[in-house]
């Protein structure tokens, strides 16, 4: 099995996050390390992503959530680095007014194709993302789409525990990338 990066969004997914249950339960998913979750800066996050793919004897899959969604369109197009893939859950839209203000540089991320296969996971009641914003980013970016129902923004405050139905989707996106090579 291929390393797995989580990309926490803003506040590094707490305790209660299916990232970090995810991460202490499969030795072979690490966590990258900006210098501060709290105050993204968009060069210090592809810095950070960069530097954590660079360890890995094999292209890597990403598993970001939120803003670390917009951290890999921005990184993708700034690094020859290969990655196996993205998983990509709760894709917030920096239209709105729910978008952090500190998160002011992950706007506008690259509307073209993404240069590595990914999957889109989505909430039909995420208060950052609409269901809309969803499709209009897996249309953009050329992923795929899974809209998992009423699940607010598939974080710690959401309840999800380990997410069971997220391991699921990404064994199975895992799996289909492993057939393609």
């Amino acid at each position: 099995m291929t390393d797995i990066i989580i990309l926490p969004g803003i506040g590094g997914s707490g305790e209660s996050h299916w990232q970090t249950h995810w991460e202490k339960t499969h030795p072979r998913m690490r966590r990258f390390r900006p210098s501060d979750w709290d105050r993204p800066d968009l060069n210090d996050w592809i810095a950070a992503l960069e530097r954590e793919v660079e360890l890995s004897p094999a292209p890597p899959l990403l598993v970001a959530h939120s803003l670390a969604c917009l951290l890999v369109a921005h990184w993708q197009q700034a690094s020859a680095l290969p990655v196996a893939g993205a998983f990509l859950v709760a894709v917030p839209d920096p239209r709105t007014q729910a978008f952090p203000q500190q998160a002011y540089d992950f706007i506008d991320p690259p509307a073209g194709p993404l240069r590595m296969p990914s999957l889109i996971v989505a909430s039909s009641n995420d208060p950052f993302g609409t269901p809309r914003y969803a499709r209009e980013r897996a249309l953009a970016w050329g992923s795929g789409l899974v809209d998992i129902g009423a699940a607010g923004h598939v974080n710690g405050q959401s309840g999800l525990g380990d997410w069971p139905h997220g391991m699921n989707l990404l064994t199975a996106f895992a799996t289909g990338l492993a057939a393609r090579r």
